[in-house]
């Protein structure tokens, strides 16, 4: 089985955003092993509890949520571009909820070497 893992550096309201979140479903769905999802740059925006999303869309962090609970793909957030980005402080390296794991580049080498194929969004 063909392993897979994504690099998502679009934030929530960026059209890509969303193809990458339907890229993966239907991934798992046609049997693709993700391992990995790895939220970078901007990206790190995804795992954010305090945007605001305007009306007419769907708000991505829950869909995030189901899927990593249901699927079991971890979902790696840049601790480095997190705190550049306000969801961390060196007092609070803690997110309150659970579907993303703090990682580091080195997570991101990991996730490379170990997948078949790379797509970055």
């Amino acid at each position: 089985m063909k392993s897979l893992a994504v690099i998502i550096t679009t934030a929530p309201n960026n059209h890509l955003t969303e193809t990458a979140f339907q890229f993966i479903s239907q991934s798992v769905d046609q049997g693709m092993n993700v391992i990995g999802v790895f939220f970078y740059q901007v990206g790190v925006l995804n795992a954010s509890e305090h945007l605001v999303i305007p009306s007419d869309e769907s708000p991505l962090l829950p869909r995030w949520q189901e899927l990593s609970q249901t699927t079991n793909i971890p979902l790696y957030l840049c601790s480095t571009a997190a705190e550049k980005h306000g969801l961390l402080s060196e007092s609070n390296l803690e997110l309150s909820h659970q579907a993303f794991t703090m990682a580091g580049l080195g997570e991101l080498v990991e996730l490379h070497s170990k997948a078949d194929r790379v797509v970055q969004l």
